[in-house]
């Protein structure tokens, strides 16, 4: 059987079943880009939001497919882009989230904001995430942002242990504009879906705009978000 790389597979096929963690659906979730092949997630990993299906649904998930009985959420995605000097560095998508945080060794960082070309605020703070509805499970949870539902138009902007205590997480229309600015000479990466890092310089600026492209996610109409929420969560436990 032929192998075909992983930049080239999506344009082949009709439907991606991915096996692993949140991690590798990502990074294919990216390679799919706008051709808007549906992903069927197969958790092998940990906690999995998005790959919500076992090893032990996949079979009956892929006859479900075949069948025409399986549901398709479409989920936002985003363009982020670094602007140096005003020229674009560079560009990338991202299903779950931009993450603009100190280095290893770099202390407190200074970031201002914008939205749609209005100064919003400016954080002293370990860093920031931006976040989609699909990411909003992910870093930003931890970070005490709230769960938004996935289709969901909106973004939501999560600071990670501001220094201001009332910096809070802040929900945004999901097709604003936001721009996040580093003020000072410090040790600061961008990352991109846990996956992708870029090394900031003082004055760069992380736009952050929604995709045209949305991704497609298969799952089955019985096993709906909140479903998967309690099962992850473990909610209602004692």
């Amino acid at each position: 059987m032929p192998s075909v790389g992983k930049a080239e597979l999506p344009a082949q096929v009709d439907l991606l079943v991915v096996l692993g963690g949140d991690g590798t659906l990502l990074s294919m979730a990216r390679a799919v880009g706008d051709l808007g092949v549906p992903l069927l997630g197969v958790n092998l990993g940990g906690l999995g939001f998005l790959t919500a299906t076992t090893l032990d649904e996949m079979f009956p998930a892929l006859e479900a497919v075949l069948a025409g009985r399986m549901a398709v959420d479409e989920r936002m995605m985003l363009t982020v882009r670094v602007l140096r000097g005003g020229q674009r560095l560079c560009e990338y998508p991202a299903l779950n989230d931009v993450v603009i945080t100190k280095a290893a060794m770099s202390r407190i960082i200074d970031l201002a904001v914008s939205i749609e070309g209005q100064h919003a605020t400016a954080y002293r703070a370990d860093g920031l995430i931006i976040a989609t509805p699909t990411g909003s499970t992910a870093y930003g949870l931890s970070a005490g942002g709230p769960i938004l539902f996935p289709t969901m138009d909106a973004l939501v902007l999560t600071p990670i242990c501001s220094h201001t205590l009332t910096n809070r997480p802040i929900v945004i229309p999901g097709n604003h504009r936001v721009e996040v600015t580093l003020l000072a000479d410090q040790e600061v990466m961008a990352t991109v879906d846990g996956q992708i890092g870029v090394n900031l310089k003082m004055g760069d600026t992380v736009e952050v705009v929604k995709a045209a492209a949305r991704i497609r996610l298969v799952r089955f109409p019985q096993k709906g978000f909140f479903s998967v929420l309690r099962t992850k969560l473990k909610w209602g436990e004692r």
